[in-house]
């Protein structure tokens, strides 16, 4: 019985490793190639249900991309370390809850006209450290390819988004700056600043497509 017992617990530690890859956190690669893939499988089976309810839309995109995003990281880089260690934990969570909804609803749309001409994730890079890049090559309806790399972090030893390069534009860097413009127009009003950050989305996303429109003439 004791022989038996032994070699039980020697099947058990040598089946550990084993054990602990099975369940190891997923690659910054895979995380990026599992959420594009999820993401376009579902909107091919709903665009026509999203284009009539955006709010449902909204829920897909939240559902599918929030969990590996790092909005709070994103959210203070976003405000700075000026302006972000001046606002309330109630403040943070509305900034961050309307940077989340307005860019789904303001990048979500451009998601609702593609019509999968090609989306094509790189090899992954090296994840030794805390911090990597994916690429992604995206296809556009006149034919051009559009280079994009999401930023990750690990955190809790999970991989999490923490900024994006569109088409050689810094989306981080773009809201930063104009998050500090935005504070200065209001005069330092912060309530001002987070309950207004729609429109600033909005002018952000038309500096995206100027550039578009720039690389395809």
């Amino acid at each position: 019985m004791i022989s038996i017992l032994r070699r039980s617990l020697l099947v058990l530690l040598a089946a550990l490793p084993l054990m602990g890859n099975a369940v190891a956190a997923p690659s910054a690669h895979d995380i990026i190639q599992d959420t594009t893939t999820r993401l376009l499988a579902d909107l091919a089976a709903n665009k026509e249900k999203y284009k009539q309810d955006p709010g449902a839309f909204y829920d897909a995109l939240n559902g599918i991309v929030g969990p590996v995003v790092d909005a709070d990281g994103i959210s203070k880089s976003i405000m700075t370390v000026k302006y972000s260690r001046k606002a309330s934990p109630a403040q943070m969570t509305r900034f961050q809850e309307n940077f989340k909804r307005s860019l789904m609803q303001f990048y979500g749309n451009a998601l609702l006209e593609y019509n999968n001409q090609g989306i094509t994730v790189s090899p992954a890079k090296d994840e030794s450290g805390t911090r990597t890049s994916v690429d992604m090559q995206v296809k556009g309806n006149n034919g051009a390819v559009y280079p994009v790399s999401y930023t990750l972090e690990k955190i809790n030893d999970e991989w999490k988004v923490r900024n994006v390069i569109i088409n050689g534009i810094n989306i981080g860097k773009l809201f930063r700056d104009q998050f500090a413009d935005a504070m200065q127009r209001n005069g330092n009003n912060l309530d001002k600043t987070i309950d207004g950050w729609a429109g600033e989305v909005a002018k952000a996303k038309e500096v995206t497509e100027q550039a578009k429109e720039k690389q395809e003439q």
